[in-house]
C-alpha cells in the first residue's frame, strides 16, 4: 500500500512543474536537530516564556543570547539529510519550484535548493532592532553578548520570536506559492502553528493535491491532505525521487 502511494506521489510530482514543499521541524530531526517542543528539545532546557518571546529579548538580550548561542552551535554543526537533498534534486529536475520552511536551520539552502522562503526567519542573519540593518552572522563578533550594530543598537537573529509578526515579504511569497502550486508536499509538520497552518489549506482551496509526509497522522491527515506517507522523511522522499527519475527515463 505504501509503495503504491509513493508511486502515486512520484507520478503527481513528475506531471507537475509547480510542486511546492512546505516543511517543518520533522524534516531536520534526522540531521540531529530535535524538535524544540519535543523530548530533548530546546524548550526542555530553556523556558520559552523566559527566552523565546520578543519581550524577554528586549528585557534582557544578554540572557537570551546565551540560549541563542547554544542553539546556533547545534544548528551550525548539522548537515542536510537525504530528505533535504531529495528536494534539491527535484528542484534541479524542474519539478520542485520552491520550499516554504518553518525551520531556521538553513539546511534546504545547504542541500542546494535555490528558492527557499524562510517563513520564521534564519539563524544565519542578524538584524539591528534600532536601525534595521542586517548582517550575515559570520560578519558579527559574538565574543561579547549581546552583539551590537555599528549604530550601537542590539542585534538579534532574524528568527521570529513569540510575539513578533511573520515578515511581510515571506508571508506574501508563501501565500502566492500556495495559491499557484499543483502539488504541495507537506513534510515534517503538523501545521498547527498560526499563521503557517493556513498555507496547506490555501493550496488545497486553490486546487492543489496535498501530500503529507509525517511519522504520524495529524489534523492535516483528516481535514486537508489527499493522502499521507507515514515514515521517515529521508526514506520516503528518496523513494519519491527514485520514482520520478524512473518516470523521466520512460
Amino acid at each position: 500500500m505504501k509503495e503504491d502511494l509513493i508511486q502515486k506521489t512520484a507520478q503527481a510530482v513528475f506531471r507537475s512543474k509547480k510542486v511546492v514543499a512546505f516543511t517543518g521541524a520533522g524534516i531536520s530531526v534526522e540531521s540531529g536537530i530535535p524538535d524544540f517542543r519535543g523530548a530533548g528539545g530546546l524548550w526542555e532546557k530553556f523556558d520559552p516564556a523566559e527566552y523565546a518571546t520578543i519581550e524577554a529579548f528586549h528585557a534582557n538580550p544578554q540572557k537570551v543570547w546565551t540560549m541563542l548561542m547554544e542553539m546556533g552551535n547545534l544548528l551550525e554543526s548539522s548537515k542536510p539529510n537525504p530528505a533535504h537533498t531529495a528536494l534539491a534534486q527535484l528542484e534541479k529536475m524542474g519539478h520542485v519550484r520552491s520550499v516554504i520552511t518553518q525551520n531556521i536551520d538553513h539546511l534546504h539552502q545547504d542541500a542546494g535548493n535555490t528558492r527557499v522562503i524562510e517563513y520564521h526567519g534564519s539563524h544565519k542573519r542578524l538584524v539591528c532592532l534600532t536601525c534595521g540593518q542586517q548582517y550575515a552572522k559570520e560578519e558579527v563578533n559574538l565574543d561579547a553578548l549581546p552583539p551590537l550594530c555599528r549604530c550601537k543598537g542590539v542585534l538579534k537573529p532574524t528568527v521570529i520570536f513569540f510575539g513578533e509578526p511573520i515578515p511581510t515579504g515571506a508571508h506574501l511569497q508563501a501565500m502566492e506559492e500556495a495559491r499557484d502550486c499543483e502539488v504541495m508536499l507537506v513534510i515534517g509538520t503538523s501545521a498547527v502553528v498560526s499563521p503557517a497552518c493556513d498555507i496547506p489549506v490555501l493550496a488545497k482551496r486553490a486546487g492543489a493535491a496535498i501530500v503529507e509526509v509525517n511519522l504520524e497522522e495529524t489534523q492535516l491527515t483528516r481535514y486537508v491532505s489527499d493522502w499521507i506517507l507515514q515514515g521517515s522523511a529521508s526514506q520516503i522522499l528518496q523513494s519519491v525521487l527514485d520514482g520520478v527519475a524512473g518516470l523521466r527515463k520512460t
